[in-house]
């Protein structure tokens, strides 16, 4: 039997979330034995700064006899975030354009950051 054969033996049923920067892939394959699992696969776009990109994967195999308490699991810690977050993304990160503030920056009076030093000059002495 050749790989492909196997592969295509082996992936039953799939399903794609795109999400932003992170794909999730939602796969149902089968064991040697012809027995069904889920794999959940998250995938992470990382941009170099030369412009070349690379992936990072993380892989979950869940099996059929764990598929009721993951669901129900999955189920309550979802609901939990929605009731108490709400559906709205409130995270800036998300955005494209988002720049850090650091909370300890403080406004001078006419309304400027003052420039800090990256630089800290200690003597030994005081040590």
């Amino acid at each position: 039997m050749r790989e492909n054969d196997i592969l295509e033996k082996e992936e039953i049923f799939s399903k794609v979330l795109r999400a932003g920067r992170r794909t999730y892939f939602f796969d149902v394959r089968a064991t040697k034995a012809d027995d069904y699992y889920i794999t959940i696969t998250e995938s992470k776009k990382f941009t170099e700064e030369d412009g070349s990109f690379h992936f990072k994967k993380h892989k979950i195999y869940l099996y059929k006899e764990d598929f009721t308490s993951f669901a129900e699991i999955l189920e309550e810690m979802t609901s939990y975030v929605l009731n108490h977050k709400g559906e709205e993304v409130i995270s800036e990160r998300h955005q494209k354009d988002f720049k850090k503030e650091y909370a300890n920056e403080k406004v001078t009076s006419n309304g400027e950051i003052p420039h800090i030093s990256s630089f800290t000059d200690i003597d030994f002495d005081d040590i």
